[in-house]
């Protein structure tokens, strides 16, 4: 049995088909566990780190960071028995796939230079290696990363890919360096290191949430060449867009002779649609010319609610708890369904499915993008286990450690649009669902209570809700529910359970 087991790129669920490799926890060489994270990998849904099936030696890494690889493509390959000496033939190799062909590294031994063809010499005796199979005489490299500049080390292979190139012997054996021709000299400008060395600034490991990155990749920024600004030393968002402005700034002899062609292209910045923002677009605009989208707008006075989360707050038990407007509005949705279940339903063609259980999604903005993980079975919660399902909810997504299985099986959603001081919107139904509600800001205006014209803490509801389930009336009606509880939520909740 070949100890030699290779790990292809599993199946995340949810109808995904491929990932993007944000970064390698592991490196070639390295001693690993069992079930220890080996590779983050981003799909369309979230950003996971995927452990190892196996305990033994990191023997080949086949995809640099930065890949995009399709499930069921082999990404590793784990020495299981490292222990028992060095590989005796090639009988214990895995069989590389086409994919993996693109991170063949070169192996130079004697006679030989750049690389060839796999399994047999290249034209003039020169013989390729795939990195991790056979002997080999150098340390293993990574691939640089799109945009950087090759560092000193790299230049041996140098002639294999510059342009124009001296012209190389013909005979099957290579002769020694001092007759190869040289190839063109490196322009003397500083070398950029890339950053999957690991190694920061200051000598130290780069310190880098995953979202900043997967920006530093889009920017094309070296993460190890920045000092961080954030806890630790860390590096942030801020310091990425400083550091891309700053490469985007012409020297003034450049200043003079830009033309007015490159001077345009110097204002434009080209972002690839991947990742979350590609899976939203594509959801979005199914949504938006499958199902026919209706709103409706309610403005509420919220004082009394406001009041009531003053008086929750100042109970013992709740003062470690995140208590927010959201938490009642959550509150007031889940209640209002009981009283309108046919809200809580999917058009599935030939039928409605209603369904008794609600899995309220609560629309997060983050670092990758806009999701919408939900709370499972949130109708079952007590006010407080609610509580904490949304505040463990968002540090998660903010985070960006939100699996795929939490942000799939929505039934119902609530957007926050207030934290970012909007009245209200007309959100777009997240495909599967009947209905979502925008909150918007809780304000101080002018209100008529009690005959006078008084400040109160008001806010706009805005319903959007499929209008194949969902009618006027039964929009409505559910709209105005939640406008009831929130208006006055303890006699609400004595009325209502």
């Amino acid at each position: 049995m070949s100890r030699i087991k290779t790990f292809n790129l599993p199946d995340l669920g949810e109808g995904l088909t491929e990932g993007e490799i944000l970064s390698w926890l592991v490196k070639v060489g390295d001693v690993i566990e069992l079930n220890q994270p080996i590779v983050e990998v981003e799909t369309a849904k979230a950003a996971v780190e995927i452990p190892a099936k196996w305990a033994g030696r990191v023997q080949t890494i086949h995809h640099p960071e930065g890949a995009t690889i399709e499930v069921g493509t082999p990404i590793i390959a784990i020495d299981t028995d490292p222990d028992a000496g060095p590989l005796e033939s090639t009988d214990d190799l895995p069989t590389p796939s086409a994919a993996s062909l693109a991170a063949v590294e070169v192996a130079p031994a004697e006679g030989m230079v750049e690389p060839g063809l796999i399994g047999g010499p290249a034209p003039g005796g020169r013989t390729a290696v795939l990195v991790g199979y056979g002997p080999r005489t150098t340390a293993a490299k990574r691939r640089p990363r799109k945009g950087a500049v090759p560092t000193q080390a790299a230049a041996p292979t140098a002639p294999a890919v510059a342009a124009p190139t001296p012209p190389v012997p013909t005979a099957r054996t290579v002769p020694t360096a001092p007759a190869v021709p040289a190839a063109p000299a490196v322009p003397a400008a500083p070398v950029t290191v890339p950053a999957s060395n690991g190694r920061g600034a200051a000598g130290g490991p780069v310190l880098a949430k995953p979202p900043v990155r997967k920006l530093a990749r889009d920017l094309g920024v070296d993460l190890a060449a920045l000092t961080g600004s954030g806890p630790l030393g860390s590096i942030t968002r801020e310091d990425v867009q400083r550091a891309a402005a700053g490469a985007a700034e012409p020297t003034p002899v450049a200043a003079a002779v830009t033309t007015a062609a490159s001077f345009g292209a110097d204002r434009e910045q080209r972002i690839p649609v991947k990742g979350v923002r590609k899976l939203t677009a594509e959801n979005m605009s199914r949504s938006a010319f499958t199902a026919p989208h209706v709103t409706e707008f309610l403005t509420v006075d919220m004082t009394r609610a406001m009041k009531a989360l003053d008086r929750l707050r100042g109970r013992r038990e709740w003062r470690d708890v995140r208590v927010s407007p959201l938490l009642l509005v959550a509150k007031a949705v889940l209640l209002a369904v009981k009283r309108h279940p046919m809200v809580n339903s999917t058009w599935a063609g030939d039928e409605i499915v209603v369904k008794e259980y609600v899995n309220l999604g609560i629309a997060a903005a983050t670092e990758r993008g806009l999701i919408v993980p939900n709370i499972k079975d949130a109708g079952r919660l007590t006010l407080r286990e609610l509580a904490d399902a949304m505040t463990g909810l968002v540090q998660t997504a903010k985070s960006g450690r939100t699996s795929p299985a939490d942000m799939s099986g929505g039934t119902l959603t609530i957007t926050n649009v207030g934290v970012f001081g909007v009245d209200t919107g007309t959100p777009i139904l997240p495909p599967g669902e009947s209905a979502i509600l925008a909150f918007g800001a809780v304000r101080e205006m002018p209100w008529v209570h009690k005959g006078k014209v008084r400040p109160r803490q008001v806010t706009t509801l805005g319903l959007s809700f499929d209008h194949r389930i969902i009618d006027g009336e039964l929009g409505s009606k559910f709209l105005r529910d939640i406008g009831d509880f929130l208006a006055d939520p303890e006699a609400a909740l004595l009325a209502w359970t």
